[in-house]
């Protein structure tokens, strides 16, 4: 399993402004290692985002995003104590899930 993300999420008025630093190679397929040989295609698919176990963000990504991918984004109606699961899969079938608390 991969390790794990980095959530922070604070209030804001009536918002929460959440910010995930996710660890993940992202691979594109295109590179070669040293021996010439392509490197196999290992990127995150799938990103979804829950407030109190209600999804509130869903996206899908490719192989064109950067390693260590950073993803920040705002929930409507959060306010301090809820709770903010972040999870992904990869196109390897991997999968990653962490929460953090509003603050």
């Amino acid at each position: 399993m991969a390790d794990p993300m980095r959530i922070r999420a604070q209030a804001q008025g009536g918002n929460a402004v959440v910010r995930v630093l996710m660890s993940h190679e992202m691979e594109t397929g295109q590179r070669k290692d040293a021996a010439g040989k392509t490197i196999p295609a290992w990127h995150i698919t799938d990103v979804t985002a829950q407030l109190n176990g209600k999804t509130v963000m869903t996206a899908q990504w490719g192989p064109a995003v950067s390693k260590n991918p950073f993803l920040q984004f705002t929930v409507k109606g959060a306010k301090a104590g809820d709770k903010i699961t972040v999870q992904w899969v990869d196109n390897k079938g991997d999968k990653r899930s962490d929460e953090a608390v509003v603050s």
